[in-house]
């Protein structure tokens, strides 16, 4: 079968029994091999090359790439048969060949690099704890003092606009407006009072009575105006 597969190497007169006790391959690695055949399966893999426990069910699709298959039997074929069944049975032999091949070698450099990162990224992190427990304490010490102030005086200007929006608010407006309409009027009524008891003569009586006619209709129009718009 060497001699069909890869043009080379010496008939061996006897074969490998299967299910060998000496090899610590699992049964899967074993009965990938044709019956009549006396070359070795190549190790599945799965993405990681790595040796498939016995407990793990053999997988009837492989996840190899041609590539990567290519590659592994251009590493086995100039292997003599004394090599390959060391292969089978020697688990040293078969890490070192493992660890050989290309794509293992590329994913190991790949999880050597990003665990290299991440040991890195956890080494800055760490230094730059103590400024962090800095910053930390300074925003303790804002949000105890300054940061108290400044809500007690966005408190207090809160509620002056409050105060502010009610006291011009429409309805004070028209309450403050009728409030002096009242007080025009109370002081039209007392000094029509003042000439009847003679404490005002008619000439001062016309000018200032006059007046606050003229304020009061002025209030009472412009009541009526913002009260009939509202």
């Amino acid at each position: 079968m060497f001699n069909k597969l890869w043009g080379g190497g010496q008939q061996p007169q006897q074969r490998p029994q299967e299910g060998n006790n000496d090899s610590w391959y699992p049964p899967s690695v074993g009965s990938s091999q044709s019956p009549g055949s006396s070359r070795p399966g190549t190790p599945s893999s799965s993405g990681s090359y790595g040796v498939q426990r016995p407990t793990d069910r053999p997988s009837s699709v492989s996840h190899v790439s041609p590539a990567e298959a290519a590659g592994i039997i251009a590493a086995l074929k100039d292997k003599s048969v004394d090599e390959l069944r060391n292969l089978l049975s020697n688990k040293d032999a078969y890490q070192n060949f493992l660890l050989s091949l290309e794509p293992v070698k590329t994913q190991n450099k790949v999880r050597d690099d990003l665990r290299n990162e991440t040991l890195q990224l956890a080494r800055e992190n760490l230094e730059k704890e103590p400024q962090i427990m800095e910053l930390r304490n300074q925003c303790t010490i804002i949000r105890t003092t300054e940061l108290a102030a400044a809500q007690e005086n966005l408190h207090e200007l809160q509620r002056r606009k409050e105060e502010l929006l009610k006291f011009y608010s429409p309805v004070s407006l028209l309450h403050r407006l009728q409030d002096a309409m009242n007080k025009t009027e109370e002081e039209s009524e007392s000094l029509e009072k003042q000439l009847l008891e003679g404490e005002i003569d008619l000439t001062s009586f016309v000018q200032k009575y006059k007046k606050l006619r003229h304020i009061y209709h002025k209030r009472a129009l412009t009541h009526l105006a913002a009260k009939t718009h509202l």
